[in-house]
């Protein structure tokens, strides 16, 4: 895997990108523009109806902050600039044909593309089965079935997530998912099949319709229906159940010339350093805690110091898909079937003990507290003062407390107000409803407050070896975990990026 340069390796190159208005595809079309200016065309599939629509989106989401970099090197040429290396798509992978409408465009791509990289995903825990099947299911086969037809393809790179190991413990290695083998084994009543799952969901979906069930009650059943689907085959919940599902596919669909890098972050934070320090969108995995913290809402939280919490910077996930990339599409093929496979995360050679979590989010808020809501009459909010939580040291241990001290009081209100006839059921309802969403929020991060799994990264640190940088290179497209200071990172980088961004 020699390479002369990564960045001189792009020079010409066209790459087609899906879901190109997500976190991680906007700081990857940045960093390839700003890198190499020389790439030949970078072809961003986007969501929408048709090309209006995704040059639209494309102008309102793809080019926003995150480019202010690039906008600054390119000054008063920038919008040329954009305009000739960057061409928005109309599409969707959840169709076939990625959604492309316009034949001459399918064409053209199909003879132009050297790599296709598939960012497209949704991400939710919770999502609704139909949407994430569609997604990140089929979305996946859509796309190694376009790949398939690129004349000059040399790779397809597929980000898919640490976690389709489910709820492994030990050290878990950068190994291929065996399609239709479930996570739990023999213990499963059903074989897997995705065929049979795309049946099942359309049926259930079908079936919600005939019983006339309006929007929001076709909503939760999709979304329980997704769960129950994941826990029968021992995944989490319906994101990594169809990411896994997504893997199987692309992993099946690798030949002896069609050559495959699938790429699994773990947690994905805000950027690191690059194109600048704390650059998020979106409250992602850990940001609910921080910023509950912050508005004196996390007064006790279940802690363990031998959990570690495993978190990548954005723009470490990035350089290390541009280096995977490159480092494979100018390799020549081995003739292997199975797909080039990389852990993105930080827990083997940098691991983050998650009772530092609150630590950080206890001084950081300590020293530079929120603001409440302004009272009337008033311009701003007082500060918000925070005090140390209650740690419990297992999950148990939590929920009892959670139960006696919040559940059961709510218990002890609705009995009461039937008692007093629906006297307080205005605010028995807000009650209630506070608590079901805390109950299956716990139930949603649960599996991950508690996960005990290294992520092996012995291909990477492998890739980081054999794919030789000069100083100037590995200082640009730098991804080993041992450069985090995580204090530094998240007392000065991410929380305050976080809390800019909910509060711009």
């Amino acid at each position: 895997m020699e390479l002369i340069s990564v960045v001189e390796s792009l020079e010409h190159q066209t790459i087609l990108v899906t879901g190109a208005t997500g976190f991680l595809a906007k700081l990857f079309v940045e960093k390839l523009l700003r890198v190499q200016p020389n790439l030949k065309q970078l072809y961003l599939l986007i969501r929408a109806p048709n090309s209006a629509a995704a040059a639209q989106r494309l102008d309102n989401e793809v080019s926003g902050e995150v480019f202010r970099v690039l906008r600054t090197k390119h000054g008063g040429t920038y919008n040329t600039f954009i305009s000739e290396k960057v061409t928005p798509v109309a599409g969707d992978i959840s169709l076939e044909n990625l959604g492309i409408n316009d034949s001459n465009m399918i064409n053209k791509i199909r003879k132009e593309v050297d790599v296709v990289a598939n960012f497209a995903g949704v991400t939710k825990f919770d999502e609704r089965y139909d949407v994430a099947i569609r997604t990140n299911t089929m979305g996946a086969r859509h796309v190694s079935e376009f790949s398939k037809k690129c004349e000059k393809l040399k790779l397809l790179l597929h980000v898919s997530t640490a976690y389709v190991c489910g709820e492994k413990s030990g050290l878990i290695l950068e190994n291929p998912i065996r399609m239709g083998e479930p996570l739990n084994g023999t213990k499963s009543p059903e074989l897997l099949d995705i065929e049979v799952e795309m049946t099942l969901m359309s049926g259930r979906l079908n079936e919600l319709k005939a019983n006339q069930a309006s929007q929001k009650e076709e909503m939760i059943a999709m979304k329980e229906f997704g769960l129950e689907r994941a826990r029968l085959f021992g995944w989490q919940n319906s994101y990594v159940f169809t990411k896994a599902m997504g893997e199987m596919i692309i992993s099946k669909s690798k030949g002896h010339d069609h050559k495959i890098v699938i790429l699994r972050p773990a947690i994905v934070t805000s950027t690191l350093k690059d194109p600048f320090p704390g650059w998020i969108e979106g409250v992602r995995t850990i940001d609910g805690f921080f910023l509950a913290f912050g508005k004196g809402k996390s007064r006790c939280i279940a802690g363990n110091s031998q959990i570690i919490v495993d978190v990548i910077p954005a723009d470490l996930v990035v350089n290390a898909a541009i280096v995977a990339m490159v480092g494979h599409a100018h390799q020549p093929s081995d003739g292997d079937d199975r797909p080039f496979i990389y852990h993105s995360a930080s827990s083997a050679k940098a691991p983050l003990h998650g009772i530092k979590l609150i630590d950080y989010g206890y001084n950081y808020f300590s020293k530079n507290p929120m603001l409440s809501p302004p009272s009337k009459g008033e311009s701003f909010g007082k500060p918000i003062r925070i005090s140390s939580p209650i740690i419990f040291p297992t999950m148990t241990s939590f929920l009892i407390f959670f139960y006696v001290t919040c559940v059961f009081p709510v218990k002890v209100m609705l009995l009461l107000n039937t008692v007093f006839g629906n006297y307080f059921h205005d605010i028995c309802s807000i009650a209630e409803r506070k608590i079901n969403l805390l109950l299956r929020m716990i139930e949603l991060y649960k599996p991950y407050a508690t996960f005990k799994g290294i992520f092996d990264d012995s291909n990477t640190e492998r890739l980081r070896m054999e794919v030789r940088l000069d100083e100037a290179e590995a200082n640009m497209l730098y991804f080993d975990p041992k450069c985090i200071n995580w204090e530094d990172y998240f007392m000065n980088v991410h929380i305050p990026g976080l809390v800019k961004y909910v509060f711009k």
